[in-house]
């Protein structure tokens, strides 16, 4: 699936096989019209403005999470930063609109459709007459069919991450002439729009040692509004400039300097005026409205509060009058500033930046209106990821191996609670997300999650029961051993406060490894109501955030803030299901595996919640808290576990992106099983077929009602429970325009700028509401 254009068409997968009862599912109306893909539930978030209103020049200074490693996609390394840069420096063929489907960029293609079906098919593109690279050379067939040789899997000289799509192309030839682009494919390949989306120069692409390290450190030729000027992995930095042989409507900005900052960073660094543009956290978003509630003038919807190109420098220049205080690198408002230094200093844990512990009232103080001066002239922008959290079963052994075992977890699950207490705190739509192969408003869309049912006590009992998990009877003791890779020692959280802002980051991600069983016994603490509230300190889970684990390229990612959840050996919740299911002396308990630290605490406050859901019906789950570094490698990617959180993108193109995650793990000749990306491990022949018949369909109604059919089936399956989309808050300086939370959309990188002095965005902007 793919993440602002870009997708991880390779990883891996796993095991089990269902048995013809689930596929024996209602179609629902995967037959239907494409009302059923409905809108997006949340508006892009960008301060639009028309270019009129932009002002010429300027820099805007944008957080990443790393400098890339290569700058070529198509690399196994490429991440989320070599997208940006692609995406602003190449050339596209296509590229996503805010509804998340794709539309011809005209800016290089005049027209693109195919032009015979039989014998074979056949794509005709013509290209725009002005597009040249940097170079001067004309963007042609040649750039084509390099990138078609280099990607098709064919010659193993070349390090590609991934082929799918050019390894269905017989041939790419010159048209009448160079700017005509004719493709023939061996087998019909309704994906199509998805290739040469980015083009690499002929150049990168035209032999395995360009490919492989032509590409890595720098990009020599270009094709985009923007140019690589320089790469300082020193500074954690990258420019991009203007391209002067750019033909498009010229870019806004003089350049963007992309910088490498940690999330826990960024806050201060906004406040610092070094940011202009950073994709935050919850609590650090909160602090900022917080800040630029307190402004006696501009608020946050006003427009034009920043003077164009000197909404950034005004930040800067104001940002050197004296170092952000510690607390503000926590997002801090000068509010809370006071009661956190005080408290601190009483702890001894705070020290001036010199390293001297005597400053005077006055310093601090001035340092402090800085900061907060600085944070009055940002806001915050948001909306919903292409990207969903979900619920992964693992198929492949234990309880979980039964089909039954399965379906009852899914239907113990009040998914929209789940969607609630993470997005609605944020006033995000709290809606569950109803398919795995696409999101609301996008073409592929339906809810097709009827084929497995909502949530049913009862239902979930007597599918337990079914499967042989009856109350009491002998039950051998659960052992709780560290899963692989844990490090630290067991948790014992329930002395601290989940909402304590100077809770000692490096103790709490220290503490926050270890073992415990939910529904144990009932003492202590409870886990989470039936209420819908959290529990963890009356905050109502106002903490909770951008969550768990996404795949940007072939690279796992994650993104959070701080939380807490249930000391070891919390209570079952009010209204569990009395006594312990067993079979054959053995308790009904399953190993939810979670990461540990900072970044994820949003996946444990949801774990919990899922876990006293689960309590109710009868199912103990043991909650084993990992290192970072390990929950991916050594816990999902090698079916350590048996339920998991972690995210998908949502791909325009599902028929090929998607497969890999739901494809049935192939026995290989050793033994083990070639899973691709099915790390449930849970996957059908006919979920295969259905795939298959849908990325060679080349009539988009026929094959979008095949990705719904075999949508409805992986519902049914239950190795994959789909629960919300992801919250995406940017946070951005006022006068910053056409950028921020993009949503869907692919950024349009040449629009963006600062407003000149006076001038107004347009009022729609939800952050403005």
């Amino acid at each position: 699936m793919s993440h602002d254009g870009l997708g991880p068409r390779a990883v891996m997968r796993s095991v089990t096989f269902l048995t013809a009862t689930v596929l024996a599912v209602p179609l629902l109306a995967a037959c239907g019209s494409d009302d059923q893909a409905g809108k997006p539930l949340a508006a892009q978030d960008i301060a639009s403005a028309a270019r009129a209103r932009v002002a010429d020049g300027g820099t805007l200074h944008w957080a990443v999470d790393d400098v890339p490693e290569t700058f070529n996609s198509f690399q196994a390394d490429a991440d989320a930063a070599t997208n940006r840069v692609a995406q602003a420096v190449l050339p596209a063929m296509y590229r996503l609109d805010a509804a998340g489907r794709p539309r011809r960029d005209a800016d290089y293609l005049e027209s693109a459709k195919v032009v015979d079906t039989e014998p074979k098919q056949v794509v005709l593109y013509r290209l725009d007459q002005q597009a040249v690279w940097s170079d001067g050379r004309e963007i042609g067939a040649a750039d084509f069919a390099a990138q078609w040789r280099a990607l098709s899997g064919k010659d193993s000289a070349y390090w590609t991450a991934r082929n799918a799509g050019y390894d269905r192309i017989e041939k790419v030839e010159r048209g009448r002439n160079d700017l005509e682009v004719r493709v023939t494919f061996a087998r019909p390949y309704a994906d199509w729009r998805s290739l040469f989306s980015p083009l690499y120069p002929k150049d990168v692409m035209g032999t395995p040692d360009a490919f492989n390290d032509g590409a890595r450190r720098t990009l020599k030729v270009t094709a985009g509004p923007f140019a690589l000027r320089k790469v300082d992995r020193k500074a954690e930095t990258v420019t991009l400039a203007r391209n002067p042989r750019w033909w498009g409507r010229p870019a806004k900005l003089s350049e963007i300097v992309l910088t490498a900052v940690p999330r826990e960073d960024r806050a201060s660094a906004l406040a610092a005026g070094k940011l202009d543009l950073a994709e935050v956290d919850p609590a650090d978003a909160r602090r900022i409205e917080t800040a630029a509630k307190g402004s006696a003038g501009a608020d946050a919807s006003a427009p034009g509060a920043a003077e164009g190109t000197g909404g950034a420098k005004k930040s800067e220049k104001s940002g050197k009058s004296g170092k952000a205080d510690p607390s503000e690198k926590s997002g801090k408002a000068d509010d809370e500033q006071q009661t956190d230094d005080e408290q601190q200093k009483s702890d001894g844990e705070k020290k001036n930046d010199d390293g001297d512990d005597q400053e005077s009232s006055d310093g601090k103080a001035s340092r402090a209106a800085a900061a907060q001066d600085a944070s009055r002239d940002l806001e915050v922008r948001r909306s919903l990821e292409p990207a969903y959290t979900q619920l992964a079963l693992n198929g492949s052994e234990g309880p979980l191996a039964d089909e039954r075992v399965r379906r009852a977890v899914a239907r113990a699950l009040d998914r929209k609670e789940l969607a609630k207490l993470v997005l609605r705190p944020l006033g995000l739509p709290a809606e569950p997300v109803g398919s795995h192969l696409a999101l609301s408003g996008q073409a592929a869309y339906a809810d097709n999650s009827g084929a497995l049912g909502g949530q049913d006590t009862a239902e979930a009992r007597a599918l337990l029961g079914d499967a042989g998990w009856v109350p009491g009877g002998p039950v051998d003791e659960v052992k709780t051993e560290k899963a692989a890779g844990g490090e630290g020692e067991k948790s014992d959280r329930g002395a601290k406060s989940s909402s304590s802002p100077k809770a000692g980051k490096k103790d709490d991600a220290e503490d926050d490894e270890g073992t415990y069983i939910v529904g144990e016994d009932d003492k202590g603490h409870r886990a989470g109501g039936g209420d819908g509230k959290d529990q963890r300190g009356g905050h109502d889970g106002r903490h909770l955030a951008q969550d768990g684990r996404q795949w940007v390229g072939r690279e796992l990612r994650q993104g959070g803030v701080a939380g807490a959840y249930a000391p070891k050996g919390t209570a079952a919740p009010a209204g569990s299901a009395s006594g312990v299911l067993a079979k054959d002396g053995k308790a009904l308990n399953l190993r939810f595996v979670l990461p540990s630290g900072e970044g994820s605490e949003t996946l444990r406050a949801v774990a919990e919640r899922i876990s006293s859901m689960l309590v109710k019906v009868g199912i103990r789950t043991q909650i084993t808290k990992v290192s970072e570094a390990s929950y991916f490698k050594d816990h999902i990617a090698s079916g350590q576990y048996d339920l998991a959180l972690y995210s998908w993108p949502a791909s325009a193109f599902p028929a090929t992106d998607a497969r890999p995650i739901y494809a049935k793990p192939v026995p290989a000749a050793d033994g083990s099983l070639t899973v691709e990306q099915n790390y449930t491990r849970v996957g059908t022949d006919q979920v295969d077929q259905l795939f298959d018949r849908a990325v060679a369909t080349l009539d988009e109604d026929a094959a979008r009602d095949l990705l719904r059919k075999a949508d409805s089936r992986i519902w049914a399956a239950a190795g994959s429970i789909p629960l919300y989309q992801r919250p995406q808050l940017v946070a951005a300086r006022k006068g910053l325009v056409n950028a921020g939370a993009f949503g869907f959309g692919t950024p349009v990188y040449e629009d963006m700028g600062f407003l000149k002095k006076g001038a107004v965005r347009d009022a729609a902007s939800p952050s403005q509401k």
